[in-house]
């Protein structure tokens, strides 16, 4: 099984043309690494969000209220 192309590499490598693996499919495998990368973000807001909103709701806003006075 060739991933190139060419099942032989007996030929003129000067008339070959490119020679790296998956040749054709540069469109797909960028489109797929943009759809990867906007659902990775996606996924990292709404994860640090929930994170963010955890954290606001650890402390005891009056307990809080008495340490900042005290500065």
């Amino acid at each position: 099984m060739s991933t190139i192309g060419y099942e032989s590499w007996a030929v003129d490598l000067a008339e070959v043309g490119p020679i790296y693996p998956f040749q054709g499919y540069e469109i797909p495998m960028v489109v797929a690494g943009v759809i990867f990368w906007l659902a990775w973000h996606r996924i990292q807001f709404v994860r640090e969000g929930e994170h963010l909103d955890q954290a606001r709701k650890m402390g005891d806003p009056e307990k809080i209220r008495k340490h900042l006075e005290r500065y």
